[in-house]
């Protein structure tokens, strides 16, 4: 089993917003597969499963949390199935990479990000695979909080747009081939 979460923020305030990149990622994985997202009633996330050849289960989860919490819902959802961390990849914006750049990763920090703070809380460990989409620094003087939570005007968009398409196609190659031949192809 595997498991890809996307990390973003739930209501129509942040739907097109730079920090929701995870979940626009997700969305884009959930098209190609050809599989909806539901609401669960038991934890507070949203969960599309199917599987994939050479892959076995997978299921793709966004929390619901808002993101300072992601990681909150995860010990519960992954316990009962019998994922550890070594099967999960979270995909995340970056404030630090440059728009639409990806960077894939086996294992580290939270590089500030709160949301990946709240997973590596909630799991005790570093030791899971994440994927950084870039959505660029914020401008001088602009603050931080103010530009993960802006919408993105129409270049952004398409930047963000070709990002999430080379994500899904990283996230296949992690899951079938691995993290290192993921970075080496994607990074």
């Amino acid at each position: 089993m595997k498991i890809v979460v996307g990390l973003g923020n739930p209501g129509r305030a942040y739907a097109e917003t730079r920090h929701n990149a995870g979940w626009m990622v997700l969305d884009a994985l959930a098209a190609r597969l050809g599989v909806s997202f539901r609401s669960s009633w038991r934890k507070p996330l949203m969960l599309a499963k199917t599987s994939m050849e050479g892959v076995g289960s997978l299921w793709l989860v966004k929390p619901t949390t808002y993101m300072n919490c992601s990681g909150d819902p995860l010990p519960s959802l992954m316990r009962p199935a019998g994922a550890t961390p070594a099967d999960l990849l979270v995909a995340v914006d970056d404030v630090n990479l440059p728009l639409g750049k990806l960077r894939i990763r086996a294992s580290g920090g939270s590089g500030g990000h709160n949301g990946l703070k709240s997973i590596i809380e909630r799991l005790g460990t570093e030791n899971f695979a994440r994927m950084r989409i870039g959505i660029g620094a914020k401008q001088e003087g602009q603050d931080l909080a103010d530009h993960v939570l802006g919408r993105m005007g129409r270049e952004e968009r398409g930047a963000i747009a070709e990002a999430c398409a080379r994500a899904v196609d990283a996230i296949e190659c992690v899951l079938k081939d691995g993290v290192d031949r993921a970075m080496n192809q994607f990074n």
